[in-house]
C-alpha cells in the first residue's frame, strides 16, 4: 500500500530555514494506516534538504536551536554564500537569461551555495515504521531545511508512505 501526503512551508529570506515536521510525518503515518514500511520524507526543491537530527533545546541569537546554528555555520565554512557574482560558476549567462524568461530576478540565481548544500546533504531521509510508529529513535526529530537564503517562498515537503 502507498500513502501520499504534502505539507506546505513558508521559508524566510537572509537566513537557512529550519521547518520541524516530526508531528506532521507522524500523523501522515497514522493516517496511512500502514503498520509496516518506511516513511520517505523528501524535497523537489533543489536549494532544499531532509534531515534527521535531536532537538538541541537551546537556542542561538538568530532564533536557530544551537545545532542547527552549528550545521549552517559548517555549511558555510564548507560553501561559502553565494555574496557577488562570479563567486561560483554558475549562473552563467545561458542560466540567467532562462530564469528572465520565466520571471525569475538575477539575485535569486545566485544561490549556488543552496544547491550545493543541499547536494552534500540530500534531499530525503527514510524512516522506518514499526507497529504503526515512526521509528525515531528517542529523541529523532524530522527538519526540513530550505538553504535558499536569496527570498522568503513557500516550500512542499512531501511525504509517501510505503508498506502494509
Amino acid at each position: 500500500m502507498v500513502y501520499k501526503e504534502k505539507v506546505t512551508l513558508q521559508s524566510n529570506d537572509k537566513i537557512s530555514t529550519f521547518h520541524n515536521v516530526t508531528e506532521q510525518v507522524k500523523a501522515a503515518v497514522k493516517k496511512s494506516g500502514i503498520q509496516n514500511g518506511v516513511a520517505v520524507v523528501y524535497s523537489h526543491h533543489t536549494t532544499c534538504s531532509v534531515i534527521t537530527q535531536e532537538c538541541a533545546f537551546d537556542m542561538s541569537m538568530t532564533g536557530l536551536e544551537t545545532l542547527q546554528q552549528d550545521l549552517v555555520d559548517i555549511c558555510e565554512k564548507i560553501v561559502p554564500t553565494c555574496a557577488r557574482e562570479g563567486m561560483y560558476l554558475h549562473p552563467g549567462p545561458k542560466a540567467l537569461k532562462f530564469a528572465e524568461e520565466h520571471g525569475e530576478d538575477a539575485r535569486g540565481c545566485h544561490n549556488t551555495d543552496a544547491h550545493l548544500i543541499s547536494s552534500i546533504i540530500g534531499r530525503s531521509e527514510t524512516i522506518v515504521i514499526d507497529d504503526g510508529e515512526a521509528d525515531l529513535g528517542d529523541f529523532g526529530f524530522v527538519y526540513f531545511i530550505d538553504f535558499d537564503k536569496t527570498r522568503a517562498r513557500q516550500r512542499t515537503v512531501d511525504i509517501m508512505i510505503i508498506g502494509e
